[in-house]
């Protein structure tokens, strides 16, 4: 929906909301400097306009609903999934049919399914409460394991910071890819993390407690290519194989064996939904050398082989 000042991003907040979430204003700031003009136009809105609290207490100022037409929408989340007034409610419902996009970010997904505007579409929400939702709203298709998710005109995304993951897909949607990737260097943002990649990580979930055993594991992960042998690792954390092995499980709770091949599925886990590879390659290029042995490796981490991967992906 193009106007005179470009297009209108509505933000809705309600009592509660997540301050986190504001995040994605930035980028649609950022992406008015990338162009060098008023590409979007910004408006926080509430129920009763004025100042909305924050889930930290603070009130942040907002615009009334009113008749004002919106390209994209963008519902808040908050940090327990309270529900909100009938009236926000009534307003999205309203909106529906004459929004480019309607999104949630976190949360506020719980707000869209209550519209009914999820029913029959793929979504997702921070992990947290994705069974919740699910079971309050059994015709979500529920995508718990999601950065965000673009079904049609819905945009739904993970935990709060996931919005600026969503902010960016936007822009590249109307903009391009070199002006996404240009927000992002300023945002000092990965660009961008793929919509199918998973809300959890390896390297978070091992939580090595030492410098020396994060370099280990960050060296692994950018060489999964190569044998990876406990000697290697030692190598790379300026330790002795014995030593290593002994604070590597110390540390993280896993053998050095174990935490490279959970490494390794996360690898061909992502390069399968990213759809491009075929299997023998991503066998390859994630470390396990043929598909078997990744195939032997999926089934111990998912309980179910890497073509079921794509089979759910539909590729």
């Amino acid at each position: 929906m193009e106007t005179s000042h470009g297009q209108r991003i509505g933000i809705i907040l309600y009592p509660g909301f997540q301050a986190l979430g504001l995040s994605v204003a930035t980028v649609f700031e950022f992406a008015n400097i990338a162009t060098g003009e008023p590409t979007y136009e910004v408006t926080l809105l509430s129920e009763n306009g004025g100042p909305v609290p924050t889930s930290s207490g603070y009130g942040v100022d907002s615009q009334a609903f009113d008749e004002k037409r919106f390209d994209t929408l963008i519902v808040l989340g908050d940090n327990v999934a309270a529900p909100v007034s009938a009236r926000v409610i009534d307003y999205l419902r309203e909106a529906g049919p004459h929004t480019r996009r309607m999104s949630a970010v976190c949360t506020g997904a719980f707000v869209l399914a209550e519209a009914g505007l999820l029913d029959g579409r793929r979504a997702t929400t921070h992990w947290f409460h994705a069974r919740a939702l699910q079971q309050a709203y059994p015709n979500v298709k529920m995508e718990e394991d999601r950065i965000f998710i673009v079904d049609g005109p819905i945009w739904t995304s993970a935990g709060a910071s996931a919005g600026v993951d969503l902010a960016l897909a936007m822009v590249e949607s109307d903009l391009g890819a070199q002006t996404a990737r240009a927000i992002a260097r300023n945002l000092v943002v990965y660009h961008r993390r793929a919509g199918g990649q998973s809300q959890f990580s390896v390297m978070l979930d091992l939580e090595p407690k030492s410098d020396r055993i994060q370099t280990a594991l960050v060296y692994a992960k950018q060489n999964l290519k190569s044998e990876l042998s406990v000697e290697e690792l030692a190598g790379a954390a300026h330790l002795s194989p014995r030593h290593f092995s002994r604070v590597f499980q110390a540390e993280t709770g896993q053998s050095p064996a174990k935490a490279i091949e959970r490494l390794r599925v996360e690898s061909a886990r992502l390069m399968i939904e990213g759809g491009r590879h075929a299997i023998d390659v991503v066998a390859q290029d994630s470390g396990f050398g043929d598909p078997e042995r990744m195939r032997r490796a999926f089934i111990r981490a998912f309980g179910h082989p890497p073509r079921t991967v794509q089979r759910i992906q539909g590729l």
